[in-house]
């Protein structure tokens, strides 16, 4: 049976990811980059998924943190004849110097894992089991100079370790015994290994761990966030870097493809490439901790994807060229037999007019943080790029969209849609008054169209009936989408009428501490569980309203949910707690992330508030 989406944790070079279970077994693995097609997935069928597994004897229990700063995962077993630790890292080169644009860490399509007896005896084996392509292209598997190379094709993957392999068709078995103080190395290396040396004994692996442990903890240095939540503050920005993309500085939305929403449903989709919303929020939340440079890369790539100066943004970009085309892996069953898995996203079809709102705000927060003096590329055709993204955002204030849900059914006036077209508005405006090229008169033609957007989804969206801001104009329907938009000032915190928006939503979408993001008919087989950042949204607009303290006791409440090592997945399931969808989702790290700042800054405002036991608890 498929292991718990949270039973899983990261490792990655910020060029691809794996996850790795609890047991020490890493179930997904996509190289040379993040969409690349994966070569371990038993994440998404136990029987046909490869995997690189630890099978130790006598395992009573587990236990496992990242060394503190970094991305390098340590997995302590205790067995019933000792107490092993296993250290698991991609490592990451930095150039010296770091360079002004670009990466600023070269990976190796290089896994790395350790295994230390500390104490008494331990033994068992890895073995490691490649399917390549999805588990569609059969493998040959060959000793090598005392390694053993993994073939499909043009696909290759070496396996070398410090105990000697045993070839068993498609798969490849390495026992071991140890004790106390005795290390065993094991490398999978994609492809030829590049221009990276080959690690050849214990040392030069622990090499590698020193280095990569170097770069990720100067890296974490840097972050400007002091407050009280910082672990995982830090922990959710060291998964953001995860996510990127060295090369191109694309972002993406999560590190796996299939993992399901609703069980059942048919919710299983592809999170391995760039939206223009989730990376945009994902460049506020960089930002907001003082990472600028990932905030630039970010723009760099936008440039380079895009390079019609925003006249023809889209909502979804491969990270480095066209995403694939959706398509359905039937051969494989699913997690916990939820199929179809889907590989590629139909989503980069559909009409999402926020995504112009999106990126105007990821602008204006990047240059405010840079004080308007960003590099000359970043600056480079501003006016340009305001004049484009305003027009197209002018061009669609009326027209309906499948809207940030990416529901598939009809378009739909949208009130977040709407709200975001004001937030580009707007910010293009700030934006405007702060650099050179802008004429006035053009500024002003922004904010009052601003303004005129704004009075109408104020008059439009709310429902009477309903007492409630709802999410599409004209009917019922409520939508936590709502929410999203007092985050960037297109509500105001403390309308009445938000208030009571609040109250409904909690109401009829809430679990809890849990929201969902609606309850109407979407087109899709299932009902999916909550929506983590969702959550995240309803903290910030409890400490925005005033009632920071009910914002405090909700938030450490949703940070406990993560697991273990502070990662979540897309949504949780309200009755029994277990994440579901892609992990880790950048949409809910950037959330925890904002909430945790906002909440701080509206303590300091406003004084930790007296709520009632009952409000606390809620």
């Amino acid at each position: 049976m498929s292991k718990p989406i949270s039973d899983y944790a990261i490792v990655g070079d910020t060029h691809a990811n794996a996850l790795i279970a609890r047991d020490g077994s890493v179930d997904w693995l996509c190289w040379p980059r993040h969409d690349s097609p994966a070569l371990f997935l038993r994440l998404l069928d136990d029987a046909k998924g490869g995997a690189c597994s630890l099978h130790l004897e006598g395992v009573q229990s587990t236990d496992r943190r990242y060394l503190p700063g970094t991305n390098v995962l340590e997995t302590t077993f205790s067995t019933a004849s000792g107490r092993a630790r296993l250290t698991d890292l991609m490592p990451v080169n930095p150039p010296e110097p770091e360079p002004d644009e670009g990466p600023d860490g070269e990976g190796e399509s290089r896994l790395i894992r350790l295994l230390t007896c500390d104490e008494g005896r331990v033994s068992g084996r890895f073995e490691v089991r490649p399917t390549f392509d999805y588990a569609r292209r059969p493998c040959t598997a060959r000793e090598e100079a005392g390694t053993v190379l993994f073939e499909a094709g043009d696909q290759r993957l070496r396996a070398s370790a410090s105990c000697p392999f045993t070839v068993r068709g498609e798969a490849a078995d390495c026992t071991f015994a140890l004790e106390a103080g005795q290390t065993l190395y094991l490398v999978l290396t994609h492809g030829e290994g590049g221009q990276a040396a080959e690690i050849e004994n214990i040392e030069g692996a622990r090499h590698c761990l020193d280095r990569t442990v170097a770069y990720w903890q100067r890296w974490s240095g840097r972050c400007t966030y002091r407050g009280p939540y910082r672990e995982a503050v830090l922990r959710s920005a060291l998964c953001l870097k995860l996510l990127t993309y060295a090369p191109s500085g694309a972002i993406v939305a999560a590190a796996t493809a299939g993992l399901p929403e609703a069980v059942p449903g048919n919710r299983n989709y592809d999170y391995r490439f760039t939206w223009m919303r989730d990376a945009s929020f994902t460049v506020t939340a960089f930002v907001m901790l003082g990472y600028v440079r990932e905030a630039s890369e970010f723009l760099r790539f936008l440039r380079e994807a895009d390079g019609s100066f925003g006249r023809d943004t889209r909502l979804l970009y491969g990270i480095a060229g066209e995403p694939p085309p959706e398509e359905a892996l039937h051969h494989l069953s699913g997690w916990r037999g939820v199929g179809p898995v889907l590989i590629g996203n139909a989503a980069a079809h559909q009409d999402q007019h926020d995504i112009y709102g999106e990126l105007l705000r990821a602008l204006c927060g990047f240059l405010e943080a840079v004080r308007y003096d960003p590099p000359e590329k970043v600056n480079d055709r501003l006016p340009e790029v305001l004049d484009n993204l305003t027009a197209r955002a002018l061009a669609c204030r009326d027209a309906p969209d499948h809207g940030i849900w990416e529901l598939r059914t009809e378009r739909r006036q949208q009130t977040h849609t709407k709200a975001m077209i004001w937030v580009a508005l707007d910010n293009a405006a700030r934006i405007g008054r702060n650099i050179a090229g802008v004429p006035p008169e053009k500024i002003a033609a922004w904010e009052a169209a601003a303004a005129e957007v704004r009075a109408d989804y104020l008059a439009r969206a709310w429902n009477p009936r309903k007492r409630a801001y709802v999410g599409t104009y004209e009917t019922d329907d409520l939508d936590a989408a709502v929410l999203r938009v007092v985050l960037f000032g297109a509500i105001d915190a403390d309308d009445p009428r938000m208030h009571a928006t609040l109250a409904a939503i909690e109401r009829e979408l809430g679990a809890g501490d849990l929201l969902y993001r609606y309850r109407t008919p979407d087109g899709l087989e299932g009902r999916e569980a909550t929506f983590t950042p969702c959550a995240f949204w309803r903290v910030s607009c409890l400490a925005l309203a005033g009632r920071t303290g009910q914002a405090k006791a909700t938030f450490e409440r949703l940070i406990a949910r993560g697991n273990d090592v502070g990662l979540f997945a897309e949504e949780i399931e309200a009755a029994s707690g277990e994440q579901r969808g892609n992990t880790p989702q950048g949409f809910a790290h950037m959330a925890l992330i904002n909430a945790a700042i906002r909440l701080q800054d509206c303590i300091e405002r406003f004084g930790l508030s007296e709520d009632t036991a009952e409000q606390a608890a809620e």
